[in-house]
């Protein structure tokens, strides 16, 4: 063997009660797995990883990740490798960097600078999907990295910022982007359906494309139209959709939020049970808190966002039109915010791209204003026009009941939703897995722990369509983590989000150490995960 890990507790991914074993790896691929009560030699090897005390699993897949700058800017990656994620799914909420030309490049960096900063300091020498996944191989990445194909960006090459149903010819040269993209190596598709330019397609057009995925065996990734008013009706949309298509869905970041649905998660796990029992093919991820992370740019009703991101700036100088945003923001609860209208005093600013205004991070939009003597809404446009719409935001919103209640689902898989850009992001991006082993397995028993690593790794995987990934088991991926279940916990918080997590002492990807004895070393041994071909 390459390395042995000694004396672990197997935790190993599909749901099994855990074993005391050794585990022996061997070029990049578990070779061995040696039970205690099994008898007979143990595997031995140069490397030897003494696990007493410490659950062995499976690397963790974050289903719901916005690194796809991060991982090109920074090679340690510590954010998420710390955590035991060996696997990332980016491309997400319909805005990415591929498939791209000149112009859709220039915008999309605009439009998300919020997410993954203005890329002023990548080289972004890629146009298409295979391109940029190519990309991750030649520079090394500290985790593997799976892609969707965002519809927004697509939308864009093929339509625009038109607020309108594609014609014919644009809906074609969609369907040939997203195939190209799949075949790749995207795992599938993904929509913003709060965002501009995706949230512009009707549910027919939608419908269209995830025709293509499912040709390829890939999944829809929708975050749908609505998590607020109307939320319930909108994850029937995407149900509905994929159901026609014959399109398998995995619903991003899936909850019920704001207090039109306190108590209501039961309805909508409902609604998805009788899609399964049906025959559906669903699956969900979510992170462990209750409030959510954006751009502020995205509260703004649709309409308002049309023409892209120098529109929007021309739109919030002209008077009347900046009064009609107020009133559909306020008063008649914008599309951008999910049907709801605006309570400034939940939105906190969590980062800016423009150093002169860190001074309003860490304060509600209300607060902000309190101290400067304005409107609320008045402050919300000075951060959007001064900060040219890269600012973003925590929404306060959630309930604790219909999060954890989502995740003991059985389709429930783990993701991040990780914003990494801002001063102050949410502590979700660098705490979600040790969050769900340390306070929703350890302190409240919300899952046990076998069931919690199982929705974390074996259920990602099979999403995915991973055929060695996602348990512990001879002749897989050596992608594993070691943690101690006793003191396993998020660093990270709302007051010190960037704080590394505890309890989480080794880390491998491709059998290799990219956390040892609780520190980042050097290896880059990540590469991109290419969608498996079907026959």
């Amino acid at each position: 063997m390459d390395t042995v890990i000694r004396d672990a507790q197997l935790v190993d991914g599909s749901g099994a009660p855990a074993r005391r074993a050794d585990v022996g790896l061997r070029e990049g691929r578990i070779a061995e797995i040696h039970h205690a009560d099994a008898g007979g030699p143990r595997p031995s090897g140069p490397h030897v990883i003494e696990a007493e005390g410490l659950t062995l699993a499976p690397g963790f897949i974050d289903m719901h990740a916005h690194s796809d700058l991060a991982l090109l800017r920074d090679p340690d990656h510590s954010a998420k490798a710390a955590q035991g994620v060996t696997l990332e799914v980016i491309g997400q909420d319909g805005l990415s960097y591929a498939p791209v030309d000149e112009r859709t490049l220039s915008d999309v960096r605009s439009a998300i600078t919020g997410w993954n900063g203005d890329g002023s300091d990548i080289d972004f020498d890629w146009r298409t999907v295979g391109g940029y996944l190519d990309r991750l191989d030649r520079q090394g990445i500290a985790v593997n990295a799976a892609y969707l194909v965002p519809q927004g960006t697509v939308r864009m090459l093929a339509v625009g910022w038109d607020d309108r149903p594609a014609s014919e010819d644009e809906l074609t040269r969609m369907r040939q982007l997203v195939a190209e993209g799949l075949e790749q190596g995207a795992v599938g598709l993904s929509s913003g359906l709060t965002y501009t330019p995706g949230m512009y397609a009707p549910t027919s057009e939608l419908a269209e494309l995830c025709r293509v995925v499912a040709r390829y065996a890939g999944y829809y990734c929708p975050h749908h139209r609505s998590y607020g008013a109307g939320a319930l009706e909108a994850y029937a949309e995407m149900v509905g959709l994929c159901q026609d298509a014959g399109c398998a869905l995995h619903l991003a970041h899936a909850t019920m939020n704001f207090g039109v649905n306190e108590g209501r998660a039961g309805e909508l796990l409902a609604l998805l049970d009788e899609a399964i029992a049906g025959g559906a093919d669903i699956s969900l991820d979510t992170y462990p808190y209750t409030p959510g992370c954006t751009t502020l740019v995205a509260m703004l009703p649709s309409w308002a966002s049309e023409g892209g991101p120098e529109a929007i700036l021309a739109r919030l100088a002209e008077p009347e039109t900046r009064a009609r945003i107020r009133h559909s923001m306020e008063v008649e609860g914008s599309d951008g915010c999910h049907g709801v209208p605006m309570e400034w005093d939940t939105i906190e600013i969590s980062g800016v791209s423009t150093p002169g205004l860190r001074d309003f991070v860490g304060k509600t939009v209300a607060a902000a204003a309190r101290e400067r003597g304005e409107e609320a809404f008045d402050t919300a446009c000075r951060l959007l026009v001064e900060d040219r719409l890269g600012t973003t935001i925590l929404q306060h919103v959630g309930h604790e009941a219909n999060v954890q209640a989502i995740m003991r689902h059985s389709v429930h898989t783990g993701g991040s939703d990780g914003i990494l850009q801002g001063d102050k992001p949410h502590p979700r991006a660098y705490g979600t897995f040790p969050q769900y082993l340390g306070r929703y397995v350890r302190e409240l028993g919300v899952l046990s722990l076998e069931e919690c690593v199982a929705h974390l790794t074996s259920r990602a995987a099979a999403r995915l369509r991973l055929p060695d990934r996602g348990l512990v088991r001879e002749g897989y991926r050596a992608d594993l983590v070691l943690f101690d279940p006793d003191t396993v916990a998020a660093g990270s918080t709302f007051e010190a989000p960037r704080t590394a997590p505890v309890g989480v002492p080794h880390v491998l990807v491709d059998g290799r150490p990219v956390i040892r004895d609780g520190r980042r070393t050097d290896v880059l041994a990540g590469r991109s995960v290419r969608r498996t071909p079907v026959g």
